[in-house]
C-alpha cells in the first residue's frame, strides 16, 4: 500500500532522470496530471500523456535533457502526509529567485508559484522544482 503517490511520482522522475531514461510511467490520478501538465507548462519536461492499460491507466511523462544533462536538477516534496504545509498568498515562496518553481494545491486547483501569487491564492505547498 502506497501512503504517498505524489512522494513516489517524484522519486520515479527523480531516478529516471539520474538513469538517463527518455520517459518514466506511474499510475495515473489527477493530482499528477495536474503536477505533469505544470512541469510541461514551466519547460521541465517535454511532454505528458495518459495511455490506457485495460486496467486504470498509465500516466507516461517524456523527460527533457540539455547537453546531456537533465533539466530538473532538483525535486523535493515539501508538504507529506505526516506533516502539512500550507502558505498563504503572502507567503508563497520564490525558488531560485523565479528559476524554479513550487507546485501548490490550492481552492483554484494545482498552480505553480506564479499563478497563485497572480490569482492571490494560498495552499498546500506539494513540492518545489528547479
Amino acid at each position: 500500500m502506497m501512503t504517498d503517490p505524489i512522494a513516489d511520482m517524484l522519486t520515479r522522475i527523480r531516478n529516471a532522470c539520474a538513469a538517463d531514461h527518455k520517459w518514466v510511467d506511474m499510475p495515473v490520478s489527477s493530482k499528477k496530471i495536474e503536477i505533469a501538465r505544470l512541469l510541461e507548462e514551466s519547460h521541465f519536461v517535454h511532454a505528458h500523456k495518459v495511455l490506457e492499460d485495460g486496467h486504470f491507466g498509465v500516466l507516461r511523462i517524456y523527460l527533457k535533457y540539455h547537453d546531456g544533462k537533465p533539466v530538473i536538477r532538483h525535486l523535493e516534496r515539501v508538504s507529506r502526509p505526516g506533516r502539512r504545509q500550507y502558505v498563504g498568498k503572502d507567503d508563497i515562496p520564490r525558488i531560485r529567485n523565479g528559476l524554479g518553481m513550487a507546485i501548490l494545491s490550492t481552492s483554484s486547483g494545482v498552480l505553480s508559484d506564479r499563478t497563485a501569487r497572480d490569482r492571490g491564492v494560498g495552499g498546500e505547498v506539494l513540492a518545489v522544482v528547479w
